[in-house]
């Protein structure tokens, strides 16, 4: 299966607590739900629902997944909730134990050396693996090379810092413009590929 990695994203690189105040206010990020500005139904809803109609199963970090599994399940009767609900899912953490999985088809990734499972599962048979927000996951499999696809939806908005999915670690890792979308709302659609080596 392919990763592919889907984010909310700022001009300056921030994922951080796109859909709500209460989102994550890790360091004392105070712009929770920046992104419902430049929502666009058509161009940036239609690039959600095209990554999970693509996707054979869901991979999260523990907080994503626990945001999603409040929220999602309760939403049944709704086409898009209806997908993510039937969709296998993967949880990477440290913390959850088998009786925390309350939302349907979920399998934990134990968060102690979780790099040889998505290995594991990038290899296993299928079309895609979509992660969504998870911005420390999404940092993870980028630095580990394990990102086949990222589809960034590029706001129009500088947030300061926060949270970003992008290594630090000094390493050059290139990507080729596959498409790009506008929406009226000035948001972008942009989806990127992993370059093969020497490309």
């Amino acid at each position: 299966m392919r990763i592919v990695i889907s984010e909310f994203i700022s001009l300056d690189g921030v994922v951080q607590a796109p859909g709500g105040p209460q989102e994550d206010t890790d360091g004392g990020f105070a712009h929770g739900g920046w992104s419902h500005a430049f929502f666009d139904p058509e161009v940036v809803g239609g690039a959600f629902d095209a990554a999970v109609a693509e996707a054979d199963a869901l991979l999260f970090g523990r907080r994503t997944w626990q945001a999603m599994a409040r929220a999602w399940p309760e939403r049944a009767g709704d086409p898009f909730a209806d997908r993510l609900n039937a969709l296998p899912k993967y949880v990477v953490s440290r913390t959850l134990g088998e009786d925390d999985l309350t939302w349907d088809n979920t399998t934990l990734v134990p968060g102690d050396d979780p790099v040889a499972r998505l290995r594991e599962l990038r290899a296993s048979e299928g079309r895609g693996l979509l992660v969504m927000g998870s911005p420390t996951l999404a940092r993870t499999l980028l630095g580990e090379g394990l990102a086949d696809e990222l589809r960034l939806i590029v706001m129009p908005v500088l947030l300061g810092g926060g949270k970003t999915i992008f290594p630090d670690d000094g390493a050059l890792r290139a990507f080729e413009l596959v498409s790009a979308e506008r929406a009226a709302t000035g948001a972008q659609v942009c989806v990127y590929r992993a370059a093969s080596p020497g490309a």
